[in-house]
């Protein structure tokens, strides 16, 4: 039995779950399949959950990877609480790493909807987790299991973002990976999030003009694919603006989920640099090959590093708490006084 494996089990077995006068007591940092219709509080949150990204998700597919990111950037940081969803000048949703990015407006709806049906119940971090989820799926991703049951935190600052940049070298993201308890497959699995993803020139503007200052292009990106992205990102920015690229050429608009990413990783025809980099590592290009020859393999793993990544530091029991906004800690909720 793989070290994998008899994680997903030890999960799955989190049945150190105390049913008491009806309602389900979790130990700290523990989370269950199907928490809120085990305790009966809101016994079909997931199938609202899935309505509202539906509803979004047809109008624009990008919401896959505006989610992924979201989520990403939650969990990250403090552990998914929800931190990332908190409003202030000096929140974690201020932080440079952290501007531009999407999702909160869904959000922000479905705890409106849910709020209507099962007031003070569904935590905002799950919804985070289920919309992800269910954002992914529709882009052609297994519809993996989410452990729900976590509580929102109460503190957000930009001060706690650590988020590596865009332009981050494979060591240094492994190491990143590592300190939150993460491993080799998690990384390559989770960057494979690319294949529904974007960037914005200027992290990629020195792998295209002054790779590693020789004032010529990273000899790691194939020829054809550096003349393509040059005429969508001009050498000197000023007068233009910072134009997105797709991390998947093929998928493009489309942001289908597929395994094409690694193949492309494989051709040498990835955007970023840590995406190229995985081909300098023994068991990343390992990894990165059987997942470019398998999709099969690629959403197993994918299913099992999202669940690890969403059981980062969460909150569960009497710690934490169950906002009515999601935009503010009950304490500072305006709406509330």
């Amino acid at each position: 039995m793989t070290h994998r494996s008899a994680f997903f089990i030890a999960v799955l077995l989190c049945a150190c779950i105390s049913v008491v006068s009806g309602a389900i007591t979790l130990p700290p940092g523990a989370t269950v399949l199907h928490f809120y219709k085990l305790n009966n509080t809101c016994k079909y949150v997931e199938e609202f959950v899935k309505h509202q990204v539906k509803l979004v998700w047809e109008k624009d597919k990008s919401i896959t990877a505006a989610l992924l990111r979201l989520l990403y950037s939650d969990c990250f940081v403090t552990g998914c609480d929800a931190s990332i969803l908190l409003d202030g000048k000096d929140s974690e949703k201020m932080a440079p790493q952290n501007l531009g990015l999407r999702g909160f407006v869904l959000i922000d709806k479905i705890k409106t909807v849910l709020e209507s049906r099962c007031p003070g119940v569904v935590s905002c971090a799950d919804i985070l987790n289920l919309a992800t989820r269910d954002a992914v799926a529709m882009a052609g991703a297994p519809a993996y299991p989410v452990f729900t049951g976590r509580r929102d935190g109460f503190k957000s600052s930009a001060k706690s973002v650590d988020l590596p940049s865009p332009d981050i070298t494979v060591q240094k993201a492994l190491a990143y990976f590592k300190s939150k308890g993460l491993d080799e497959l998690d990384l390559v699995t989770l960057l494979g999030a690319h294949t529904v993803g974007s960037t914005h020139c200027h992290y990629i503007r020195n792998r295209l003009y002054n790779f590693n200052g020789t004032g010529n292009a990273d000899p790691n990106m194939k020829k054809s694919l550096v003349n393509q992205l040059r005429k969508q990102c001009p050498s000197n920015l000023t007068g233009h603006s910072d134009s997105t690229v797709f991390l998947n050429q093929e998928s493009g608009k489309s942001y289908n989920f597929t395994n094409s990413y690694f193949s492309q990783v494989l051709e040498k025809e990835a955007i970023l640099e840590v995406d190229q980099q995985l081909l300098l590592g023994g068991e990343t290009k390992d990894i990165a090959l059987e997942f470019a020859q398998g999709f099969e393999d690629f959403r197993r793993s994918f299913a099992l590093s999202m669940s690890r990544m969403g059981n980062l530091g969460v909150l569960t029991g009497k710690n934490g708490e169950i906002r009515r906004n999601c935009s503010y800690t009950n304490k500072d909720n305006p709406y509330l006084k």
